[in-house]
């Protein structure tokens, strides 16, 4: 593969994570930082589900179910949007 190939390749992965991230994190009335996501979890993403790339919703649920595996900063961004993702779930119940 030529290094050009290449870099687009990674450009295209990059952009595919971050979709995966905000699909994963669907709710938008929470705080997202996607910049932080793709960050933190591009090297996640290629080191444990490069085999289910450009597909957003095999990757995501690849990410999901190798949480335990993902680095600390990947699974804290994860996290977090996991709890703001709960917190607006409980509040839009309650005001239902």
């Amino acid at each position: 593969m030529t290094r050009t190939a290449s870099t687009f390749r990674r450009i295209g992965l990059a952009l595919t994570l971050a979709l995966t991230v905000s699909a994963a994190a669907s709710s938008a009335s929470f705080a997202y930082d996607e910049a932080e996501a793709r960050q933190q979890c591009t090297g996640d993403a290629f080191r444990l589900c490069s085999s289910e790339i450009p597909w957003v919703s095999k990757i995501t649920a690849c990410m999901i179910k190798n949480r335990k595996n993902l680095s600390p900063g990947c699974r804290a961004v994860m996290d977090k949007n996991d709890a703001a993702e709960r917190k607006s779930s409980k509040t839009a119940a309650t005001q239902g």
